[in-house]
């Protein structure tokens, strides 16, 4: 049958590269750091990388891998089963205690990932009687997590508070209503109005969700995230995050949230009933996360100060930044090949970043997003914003 497929395929692939829109996957020969060697799929050798959610550098910090390798001794590899059947350890327990305590939610389920959290919360929770409230800009895993639901699906304009009350509004006649939005936009590292929202779903009686992932350990006070930042931990109803950005860089989700819903999502949600549990040496690590993260603000103002530095290093050099204090510095270049080659002069000058164009990001709005990591160096930082230099005059010429 796929000989009849194939052609379509291979020419839809090609129009993708003729677009200057296909995704090339570099691999790397080394852990996830500030700097990585590069195998394949560019320049081989060590580069600096400016493209990883490994936004507190732990992903290869010491006490994480020493906490990993006892994981591996104490509680084996993988638990071979779903967590109701015989894939539930004290470690899987104690680390949704954990998380609940950070996040100041009664509350956590863990799942295999933040894509699979998200795609097992609105069918649990929602049914055709009811209607969910989504800001245009949300994750992937949320849009499709909303179509598993038979809610009625409304959108507001990103971050637009008149358009959410205006769809509030309209759906009054819902027996539940569920406002839900990222903390911080992934594509622009821009952060909802957290406080604001929660107003308006106090006024008309809604429940609020948050999508934390790009927050939950660096943003706020104590890197609690974006509930945190706006003083509204109390209001928020559900959190969903992942441990696989700033918490240590490895895989894993997790839904925070009120007792009851907890506890439904861990009858009925399928993503939860019907997958392996997490990695034990994961849940494990994450454990030593929470511990850094908890016992000192150093990792924080690092990359605080790594995120203004690059910022205003490449505003003076005449890029375009989006404007914000969040280590997604997403540097605007519009045309999409134009992005993508840009890309590749700065992996030539030893700086890994990756070109976002359609469908991640709208026509005409491609970029390069830098992620700025507290493992990044002040020289690394300024050796990045020259070779930004460097690439672009090349590029232009």
């Amino acid at each position: 049958m796929f000989d009849n497929v194939r052609a379509d395929v291979a020419t839809t692939l090609d129009e993708i590269r003729e677009a200057g829109l296909f995704k090339p996957e570099r691999v790397i020969g080394s852990p996830q750091s500030a700097a990585v060697t590069v195998t394949a799929g560019g320049r081989p050798g060590e580069v600096l990388n400016f493209c990883a959610n490994n936004y507190l550098g732990l992903a290869d910090h010491p006490e994480v891998l020493a906490a990993a390798k006892d994981a591996l001794d104490r509680w084996g590899y993988g638990m071979a089963s779903v967590r109701f059947i015989c894939g539930t350890q004290d470690v899987h327990k104690e680390l949704e205690d954990r998380l609940s305590a950070f996040l100041g939610q009664e509350d956590t389920i863990l799942y295999s990932s933040c894509f699979d959290a998200n795609g097992g919360v609105f069918e649990t929770l929602l049914d055709d009687r009811d209607a969910v409230i989504s800001d245009a800009l949300n994750h992937a895993s949320i849009i499709d997590g909303i179509r598993l639901s038979k809610a009625r699906r409304h959108r507001y304009a990103n971050r637009d508070l008149a358009d959410l009350e205006k769809q509030l509004q309209d759906t009054q006649d819902a027996r539940r209503r569920l406002i839900v939005t990222d903390g911080v936009f992934s594509m622009d590292g821009y952060v909802a109005p957290l406080r604001e929202i929660c107003d308006l779903a106090d006024r008309y009686d809604a429940m609020v969700m948050v999508d934390d992932s790009h927050a939950v350990g660096f943003v706020g006070p104590g890197g609690r995230g974006t509930p945190e930042l706006h003083g509204v931990m109390d209001r928020v109803d559900i959190i969903t995050g992942t441990l696989g950005k700033a918490l240590g860089g490895a895989s894993g989700g997790y839904v925070a949230a009120r007792r009851e819903i907890v506890a439904l999502l861990r009858q009925r949600s399928r993503p939860y009933l019907f997958s392996n549990s997490l990695a034990p040496v994961i849940a494990a690590a994450s454990l030593k996360v929470l511990d850094l993260v908890e016992e000192s603000n150093e990792l924080r103002e690092r990359l605080a100060a790594n995120t203004a530095l690059f910022r205003t290093k490449m505003t003076e050099a005449g890029f375009e930044i989006l404007p914000g204090d969040h280590p997604i510095a997403p540097v605007m270049i519009g045309d999409a090949a134009k992005a993508g080659r840009l890309a590749e002069l700065l992996l030539e000058r030893g700086v890994y970043v990756i070109g976002f164009s359609y469908p991640v990001v709208p026509h005409g709005q491609a970029r390069i997003r830098v992620q700025l990591s507290a493992a990044h160096s002040t020289e690394d930082v300024e050796r990045a914003v020259a070779a930004f230099v460097d690439a672009r005059a090349a590029l232009e010429g």
